[in-house]
């Protein structure tokens, strides 16, 4: 175990963020820039970078932590992980192509920030609730220590949920700290094919309520290799418990001409929903989340506007693109709330993030806890002003 002391940079951070604050200068928050594109544009006179702030501040195997400055690649931890038989738990996705990001890798700050999780959100959860511990330089320039590293961590305010998701609104991370577990032997994935979204969702509500152990369900209404659409599930484990838990599986859902495909095929296939590259070539890019049961509603809704796209999480994520215009956009929004769920503009050009909302209007009480919130810890509000909320 190494534990290596917070650098020069975290200070040459927090000095500029003061400055900025008194001087009222606004500032663009970011890692590498990968998700710049995402959400709403954010106007500011500077930018504040941790992608210089790199390297694996500590790493203990035997008690499954890992911290991280937070400029480093996710690649980078990931193969320190794996050379100890470990992996990131909520399996975070690259959204390169969506982004198009020229190649600049993601960085463990980015990804936290923006909270985003892959398939294996759905039996392990998310990004979120593996942060153990954050650094973080809030918008008075004043440098925070939150959470720990250590499991049974329950001192203090937990800023750790907080600052995870805030996108850069409310303090720049410095350096993370996760929760990590051992990678599986081997995995298998379940292909259920010939079925549309209604019953790919029912079929895979089912193996996620079965005793099996499923790590991934995915619908998706194309796949190489077989005529029409398909539903995914996978197992990961041992290798002789994925054998027989995956053969049981496919007996009791009873989908005529079942396939299982192979470790090699079905990491493959899994890193390709992970990234999501099933998703149609699109000026705009949406994120709904919704119970599970209205994910195929949620696809249905939206086809008129031209609108498709494909559902992870057991169906209550339907990832969307379709045109960048606002009327498809309100057709988004309102099959959203028609289904109780919540959307998420992802991509889109600069004037459409500029002229609707790219995540729900908060509901009063809540929307004076986020601006009290705010101004405690952003009081001047320097830090990506905008980017969630217009004028916030």
């Amino acid at each position: 175990m190494t534990d290596i002391v917070p650098t020069q940079a975290e200070a040459a951070i927090a000095a500029t963020i003061g400055s900025a604050s008194r001087a009222r200068e606004p500032l663009l928050i970011q890692g590498n820039g990968t998700k710049s594109g995402m959400l709403r544009p954010v106007q500011a006179s500077h930018v504040v970078s941790t992608a210089s702030m790199t390297g694996i501040t500590l790493y203990s195997p035997s008690e499954l932590i890992i911290s991280a400055r937070a400029g480093t690649p996710i690649e980078e931890i990931e193969a320190a992980l794996a050379e100890k038989g470990q992996q990131l738990t909520a399996e975070p996705p690259d959204l390169s192509r969506i982004f198009g990001s020229n190649g600049k890798p993601q960085t463990i700050g980015g990804i936290t920030a923006t909270n985003l999780s892959g398939p294996r959100r759905v039996a392990w959860g998310a990004m979120r609730d593996h942060v153990m511990g954050i650094r973080a330089v809030s918008g008075r320039g004043e440098i925070i220590h939150s959470g720990g590293r250590v499991l049974k961590n329950v001192t203090g305010l937990d800023l750790c949920k907080l600052f995870t998701g805030s996108h850069g609104t409310l303090a720049v991370i410095t350096e993370v700290t996760l929760k990590v577990l051992p990678a599986a032997e081997t995995s298998a994935t379940l292909v259920l094919p010939g079925l549309d979204a209604r019953a790919g969702a029912a079929a895979l509500s089912a193996a996620l309520g079965s005793p099996y152990g499923v790590s991934g369900a995915a619908w998706l209404p194309a796949l190489q290799g077989f005529a029409g659409p398909v539903a995914l599930v996978r197992i990961e484990d041992f290798a002789a418990s994925v054998v027989y838990r995956t053969e049981k599986l496919r007996g009791e859902l009873g989908i005529p001409n079942a396939e299982i495909l192979d470790v090699s095929a079905s990491k493959a296939l899994w890193a390709a929903v992970r990234d999501v590259a099933p998703l149609p070539s699109a000026e705009a890019v949406w994120r709904v989340s919704v119970r599970p049961s209205a994910g195929p509603d949620v696809l249905a809704a939206v086809a008129p506007a031209g609108i498709g796209g494909f559902l992870d999480w057991g169906g209550g994520l339907v990832w969307l693109a379709g045109p960048a215009s606002e009327h498809a956009h309100r057709q988004v929004e309102a099959a959203a709330r028609a289904a109780g769920g919540t959307w998420m503009l992802l991509r889109a050009p600069d004037t459409l993030r500029t002229a609707v909302d790219v995540v729900p209007p908060e509901v009063p009480a809540l929307a004076a806890i986020t601006r009290r919130m705010k101004a405690s810890l952003d009081p001047v509000g320097i830090l990506n002003p905008g980017r969630l909320y217009a004028g916030l």
